[in-house]
């Protein structure tokens, strides 16, 4: 094995992976208790949580959220399950959600590129003390209790992390942009300028030494501190970062800003470089736009990812928004690689028997058959020139992201109806899907109430893998092409009855799903997927749904942008569907 030789000043120690994929668990250390520089109509003081003072009586069952984010109860992503306390550190247990619409962040968390976690809590009792030594004020929770929890890109305990599988290590350089940035955080909260911050980054003073200073120069000043609004917490780079996010997707989208975000609504993109270069430690003296998008781009600060998260934003709504129909008649799953995924298949066990005097119990045989199908990667690029950021232009930026997330969704239904329409051979017994050897092919017929009567009494005379056990497949969906949609709305109507020959069968019992890309008068009939799935799509585990990514721009001057998508769909079953060719 190659030998990789890093200059360190401490040893890179590896944290093996939490993540279990099955259960959806993960476990992370949600806070080391370090100190925050916090201000008031005193001054600046340093807030440190005492573990002594936590009640912990609420922590089992509180949410994951993300970012803060409480508008909805979409913004849940998990729970946490369990806690216990790990050399000082307060370790939390979590199981992520598996519903639809947390799958890309819970995919970034499993992946280990969202590392960071935050905590909200709520202060009872407070307790405060001089430091001896650097004559800081000290503001002690003696008595509170964390809320939630939430998965944040930087968070300002910057211990408090997802176990997701990495090497932790800090080398010099990274020692000193996170002393650089606390020391700017300590000027803010003194509202002390950024040159004397400048000052005592450029005499190499440690974050004790500055808390002194500033302490100091308020008491040397001696004058009125300003009026301190209630606000948001400029304090948590996490929590700013997640607000500026919110803003720049409010003005692409037009939606309406959440009350955290608005402070930031009138902020250009040069305005948010800046103020992302800066909390890295960097001072932006004397940058014009050139330099200053660049040292946002290249260096340390967390721009690009403010551009990540808004442009993600916009592809999955209208990802989501642009998803087909068809997608209803599947199951959906995940693989972990791009080999061929065997789905094995179990017949039923028959019915139980009767024990003898003996209280023997008999041994049953169960077929089996196997059908499968593999993922395969899909992906596009965009580039945003350098013009449109010095511009504040991102019209581009977001119609590419929505156009992105509708061409996803295109490409998932392409590959469904594509498998739909093909008539795939069956694993299990070489015919094809829709086959008269399954009994799930029709006589050419009119969409009606006859012919559908004809496909129920089919699926329902399904047997399992042992062609004898029923297995009472139910009709649940309608599926059609756009030119039998008017009839199957009439087919499908419920209207009152003058008598009983009258009555619609059908009525509230199916629903309708019309697929554009279905041409000519053919219709489905398909079982509910959660009980008796005849297709199946999978996303790869670790990237569910279209991913965005970037990287600095190479052959324009910007950033360059792509989406992937890792997907797959095959049949599984022929017995949860009936198809007539129609007439």
């Amino acid at each position: 094995m190659a030998q990789i030789d890093i200059n360190l000043t401490r040893a890179a120690v590896f944290q093996p992976s939490t993540w279990n994929a099955e259960a959806q668990t993960i476990e992370a250390v949600i806070s080391t208790f370090a100190d925050v520089v916090r201000r008031d109509g005193k001054g600046a003081y340093l807030e440190r949580l005492d573990p002594a003072g936590l009640d912990l009586s609420a922590l089992d069952g509180a949410p994951l959220l993300d970012g803060h984010r409480t508008e909805s109860a979409r913004d849940v992503i998990g729970s946490i399950t369990g806690h216990r306390f790990e050399g000082g550190k307060l370790v939390a247990s979590i199981r992520l959600s598996s519903a639809a619409d947390a799958a890309p962040i819970v995919a970034r968390i499993a992946e280990g590129s969202v590392r960071g976690v935050s905590i909200g809590y709520r202060v009872t009792k407070w307790a405060e003390e001089i430091d001896p030594q650097s004559k800081t004020r000290i503001r002690k929770a003696v008595a509170w209790m964390i809320n939630e929890a939430s998965a944040v890109p930087i968070g300002a305990d910057r211990g408090a992390r997802f176990r997701s599988g990495d090497f932790q290590m800090t080398t010099e350089n990274e020692d000193k942009a996170q002393t650089r940035a606390e020391i700017r955080a300590i000027a803010r909260a003194a509202n002390l300028p950024a040159d004397w911050a400048d000052q005592h980054i450029d005499a190499d003073a440690t974050a004790t030494e500055v808390r002194a200073a500033a302490f100091e120069e308020i008491q040397k000043r001696g004058k009125a501190l300003p009026v301190i609004k209630v606000g948001p917490s400029h304090e948590d780079p996490a929590a700013t970062m997640q607000h500026r996010a919110d803003a720049l997707h409010a003005r692409l989208t037009g939606a309406k800003p959440t009350d955290q975000a608005k402070p930031f609504m009138a902020e250009s993109l040069r305005d948010m470089a800046r103020a992302a270069v800066e909390a890295s430690g960097q001072s932006t003296r004397g940058m014009d736009a050139d330099t200053l998008f660049r040292s946002a781009i290249h260096g340390t600060s967390d721009f690009p990812n403010l551009l990540n998260a808004t442009g993600n934003r916009v592809l999955m709504n209208a990802y989501q928004v642009a998803a087909s129909p068809i997608r209803a008649l599947a199951r959906q799953t995940t693989l972990g690689d791009f080999r061929p995924a065997s789905k094995l298949k179990l017949s039923d066990v028959g019915p139980l028997k009767e024990l003898s005097e003996q209280g023997e119990v008999t041994h049953t045989t169960r077929g089996e058959a196997v059908e499968s199908y593999s993922l395969k990667t899909y992906a596009t690029q965009f580039s945003i020139s350098r013009k449109a950021l010095i511009n504040d232009d991102l019209g581009a930026f977001r119609d590419w992201g929505a156009t992105a997330g509708r061409m996803a969704a295109e490409t998932e239904a392409n590959v469904l109806v594509g498998l739909l329409l093909s008539n795939p051979i069956m694993g299990e017994d070489g015919e094809n899907l829709f086959d008269a050897a399954h009994g799930n092919l029709g006589t050419a017929g009119a969409l009606n109430v006859a012919n559908l009567g004809l496909a129920r009494k089919a699926m329902r005379g399904m047997k399992g893998l042992d062609g004898k056990t029923p297995i009472n497949a139910t009709p649940r969906h309608l599926v059609v092409g756009p030119e039998l949609e008017t009839t199957a709305e009439q087919v499908l109507a419920s209207i009152y009855a003058a008598t009983v020959d009258e009555v619609n069968p059908f009525g509230g019992k199916l629903s309708l799903l019309v697929e554009p890309r279905i041409t000519g008068n053919r219709w489905y009939v398909f079982a509910d997927p959660a009980a008796l799935p005849c297709f199946e799509y999978a996303y790869l585990s670790s990237a569910q749904g279209p991913q965005m990514a970037s990287r600095e721009g190479w052959d324009v001057l910007g950033m360059e942008y792509r989406v992937v998508l890792d997907f797959g769909a095959g049949a599984v079953d022929f017995r949860g569907a009936f198809l007539n060719p129609g007439v």
